[in-house]
């Protein structure tokens, strides 16, 4: 099993937090639309969208960032698979991500995104690897800084493996 890097609790109370922070920053907006990226983020979005009061809907977008297999590493090449079914136009938007380890993903939903005009445009991540970063991107919510060792549970995976465990766990995959 992984080791442990942050707790089932760490994460609750953290995601609390945004919640609330979130909450303030969109008091007067009309409807805010999250945007979860998918797969990693299913398991964050679902818990930040239960505990948002502000009224707001839910949209997937999936995009192909890593290689065909599973042991591939980033090649920096970022494909929509799936795009959002609303029109964002005029719209508050909230991109959901699991994870920035380059920031070339985020960096190509929010050119993607802002391209249709939405009202405004705000980033949320659980976690980001600051050391690993290529591209500068905002991140206006943020779970956690973690270093750079592969991770996975809450929503995240390793060849599809470990992606529902309720804590981030730390692993080698070559090992």
């Amino acid at each position: 099993m992984p080791d442990v890097l942050i707790t089932e609790n760490e994460i609750e109370a953290r995601v609390v937090e945004l919640a609330r922070e979130i909450d303030d920053d969109y008091a007067t907006s009309d409807e805010l639309i999250l945007v979860g990226v998918l797969k990693g983020s299913f398991i964050f979005l679902a818990d930040l969208a239960r505990r948002l009061k502000v009224t707001h809907r839910v949209e997937f977008i999936a995009v192909s960032s890593y290689g065909e297999s599973e042991d591939t590493t980033h090649s920096g090449a970022v494909r929509l698979l799936m795009d959002v079914r609303l029109d964002v136009s005029g719209k508050d938007v909230l991109i959901v991500e699991d994870i920035v380890d380059s920031g070339t993903t985020l960096e190509y939903l929010y050119r993607v995104l802002k391209a249709r005009a939405p009202r405004s445009l705000k980033t949320a991540t659980l976690l980001r690897k600051p050391d690993r970063l290529q591209v500068e991107v905002e991140v206006n919510y943020l779970g956690f800084d973690i270093p750079d060792v592969w991770v996975v549970g809450y929503g995240l995976d390793w060849a599809e493996r470990y992606r529902t465990l309720p804590y981030i766990g730390k692993i080698d995959p070559g090992g």
